[in-house]
């Protein structure tokens, strides 16, 4: 056999090593170059809040910040994270205490939307009156984070403080009247139990109004959860009394009024939590005022015929839609209207009249919203009597 193998070509022998070396390689090519398991995607991390603000809310800390909708890679979120809230101290050199942040509220990411507002978050931590009262001017620290998977959450967002004082009792009832130019609010003057305690007395009153969307019926009771609006409330103005006049309004639209109380504490207003809500829609059911002066003139026509000229002071209503003339012959009695289309103007020419009658003339004004003024004073034109 060495003979035989001595034989073969140098070429041959070549080949031959090649395959036994491939043969001999199988083992730790499998062993080094066969995939590992398959790993998990990472999860997606949000990323962090950086414009958390606080301030106080009535008896509560209100909470606002812009919720992430991209993860750090830049991805966008496709559905809103959960919020975590976490409430903390302060150290005794006025530093925040990471050690005692505490999560205080966790938010589903399907339940944001019910607190979003201008295009931020807004959540207000309610506190108890009682510790209010105790620690008036306590300092409260707050982070957020936000969580898209269950397995990571983000960083902590910016740290925030706010000092809290006493507020006085929310404003348990607003009473409504609808007049003509005005929508009239009053409200009892609210309790003030911490007032001994830390000084502070009310100073005024905010208004705050707004406005239901078309398509949103007024709720049965003061839940405002599940109504549209057109427009959320907003400070309408302030009042040094416990009543206002709202006169820019428009009939027909739905209102949502709310008051706080307003307190100075430490040169800062604070106001009190809002008032029980008043919705109102108010509708036009005034009438003009009854048109003013009415005078006539016999104007005499052909063939003994005669017409009457009326006229008028015009109205100053902004609604004003037009007047109606009525004739009578029976004094004291309305009679019956000389036109189908209301008068866009304070005259009429009436070429109905007849010669030999005596007639009793009223004017009335009607507004946009169809009500009709009660007539003016009569006018006797008698035409009887032959025209000079």
């Amino acid at each position: 056999m060495s003979g035989r193998s001595a034989n073969f070509p140098r070429q041959q022998r070549l080949v031959f090593s090649l395959v036994i070396l491939v043969i001999l390689s199988f083992p730790l090519l499998g062993g080094c170059g066969a995939p590992g398991e398959p790993q998990p995607p990472s999860p997606p991390i949000p990323s962090p809040i950086n414009d958390l603000a606080a301030h106080q809310q009535g008896q509560g800390v209100q909470l606002v910040f812009t919720l992430p909708g991209h993860t750090i890679a830049g991805d966008r979120l496709s559905s809103p994270p959960t919020i975590e809230i976490f409430r903390g101290t302060l150290k005794s050199n006025g530093w925040p205490d990471s050690k005692s942040f505490r999560l205080v509220y966790s938010i589903p990411g399907a339940l944001a939307n019910s607190y979003a507002a201008q295009g931020k978050i807004q959540f207000t931590d309610p506190l108890p009156p009682e510790d209010l009262r105790a620690k008036p001017g306590a300092v409260y620290a707050y982070r957020i984070r936000t969580r898209a998977s269950k397995k990571k959450d983000s960083t902590d967002s910016n740290t925030v403080t706010a000092k809290v004082y006493p507020v006085p009792d929310r404003i348990a009832s607003l009473d409504v009247r609808v007049t003509q130019n005005a929508i009239e609010l009053s409200w009892p003057v609210p309790q003030f139990a911490a007032a001994v305690i830390s000084g502070e007395t009310v100073t005024g009153y905010h208004v705050y109004r707004g406005e239901l969307a078309a398509s949103s019926s007024p709720p049965a009771s003061n839940d405002l959860s599940e109504v549209k609006w057109k427009s959320p409330p907003i400070l309408l103005a302030p009042s040094q009394s416990n009543w206002y006049r709202d006169t820019l309004f428009n009939f027909g639209k739905t209102y949502v009024y709310q008051v706080r109380s307003l307190v100075i504490a430490d040169g800062n207003p604070i106001e009190s939590d809002d008032s029980t809500s008043a919705i109102v829609t108010p509708r036009d059911t005034f009438p003009p005022a009854a048109p003013q002066n009415l005078v006539f003139a016999e104007i005499p026509g052909e063939n003994g015929a005669v017409s009457v000229d009326l006229s008028w002071s015009i109205n100053l209503e902004n609604d004003l839609a037009g007047y109606r003339i009525y004739r009578s012959e029976q004094q004291g009695e309305r009679g019956h209207s000389l036109q189908v289309e209301l008068l866009l103007s304070p005259a009429y020419r009436d070429v109905s009249s007849q010669a030999g009658h005596r007639y009793w003339y009223v004017a009335t004004a009607v507004d946009r919203a169809g009500n009709e003024s009660v007539p003016s004073e009569p006018v006797l034109v008698d035409l009887t009597k032959p025209l000079p």
